[in-house]
């Protein structure tokens, strides 16, 4: 079967190749085997490409982080997935490939909707819903504060919020994002820069905002550090910027702020298989119903992968795989 690798780390466009790999096999008793339909790429695989990620697989290695597809074999203890049903693939299973064996035990068949939509499930919703409730105690009608609002996590953390019954403060660092930022339901769509926090005490009529979640850093940071009320906490997830977080030693000192880091493999390493099946049970139905949904730039198939990298870097909206 074909399958995109990694064969060294350095310039993402440079170090993967496609490549004809052996089949996976049938199922175990508690596997399932996914034709994968679509998979997209993302800024993480993108870090991963270059050996400035979290963790670097051996080499050779298939890649691809998450995906959706269809159900092509089931294993005898298998009952809650037949053959045909479509399903997401979970987060961590290498799936530039054309079929993927993995465990079946919170795996769930998908409702009708988007499969290219589904596909992008399992990283992005997954860390706005926990970043939304593993840090700070969700309380009807608080605020939360984000930046990089258009970001994949970004667009998620609005409907999740909302459905929480929480009001957000979206950051961008575009001004042709607001209107579009609005448009998905941010109460609030704010430019960065120096002034964030008055702003934000205006829009908000100086409403105390115990989160704030930082997928930007470098000065991005300092403008949400600003805007936390006395005792918050700050959740970085990412670095946009490329740069590291700007933290002035005033508000982590005499507001006793609290910085905190997530990333979702930490968390399914500890999560049990019903923690997992819960959360994405309340996310599913969000992205079938289109109001999680990520702008897609565009799709290729395995053979022009390198195109697809490219496209990926220019960040114009989510590229995909579809075999």
């Amino acid at each position: 079967m074909k399958a995109v690798q990694i064969v060294a780390f350095g310039k993402p466009t440079e170090v993967l190749q496609v490549a004809d790999v052996p089949d996976v096999g049938a199922p175990g008793p508690n596997e399932v085997v996914i034709a994968l339909e679509a998979s997209p790429i993302n800024p993480s695989d993108l870090f991963m490409f270059t050996g400035n990620y979290g963790y670097r697989p051996p080499l050779p290695s298939i890649v691809g982080a998450e995906g959706a597809g269809r159900v092509v074999a089931v294993g005898s203890n298998v009952k809650h997935l037949k053959e045909g049903d479509h399903s997401i693939v979970p987060f961590g299973s290498p799936t530039w490939a054309e079929r993927i064996k993995v465990d079946a035990t919170w795996l769930r068949p998908l409702p009708a909707g988007d499969i290219k939509q589904f596909a992008m499930l399992g990283v992005n919703p997954a860390t706005a819903y926990l970043l939304l409730t593993d840090f700070v105690a969700p309380q009807p009608g608080q605020w939360v504060i984000q930046n990089g609002a258009n970001s994949g996590v970004g667009r998620a953390v609005i409907p999740i919020a909302k459905s929480l019954g929480l009001k957000t403060v979206n950051v961008v660092r575009r001004a042709e994002l607001v209107d579009e930022i609005k448009a998905l339901g941010g109460n609030i769509v704010l430019l960065d820069g120096a002034d964030l926090p008055k702003r934000v005490a205006e829009a908000t009529g100086n409403a105390p905002i115990t989160l704030a979640l930082d997928v930007v850093g470098d000065t991005g940071t300092t403008g949400l550090l600003g805007s936390l009320a006395q005792r918050g906490t700050l959740v970085s997830y990412g670095a946009m910027s490329r740069k590291a977080m700007v933290a002035p030693p005033q508000p982590l000192i005499f507001k006793d702020i609290t910085i905190r880091g997530f990333w979702l493999v930490t968390w399914l390493q500890k999560a049990t298989p019903k923690m997992v099946a819960e959360m994405y049970d309340r996310l599913v139905p969000m992205v079938a119903s289109g109001s999680i949904a990520t702008p897609i730039a565009a799709t290729f198939p395995f053979e022009q992968v390198t195109k697809a990298i490219e496209t990926a870097i220019a960040g114009q909206g989510k590229v995909l795989l579809t075999p």
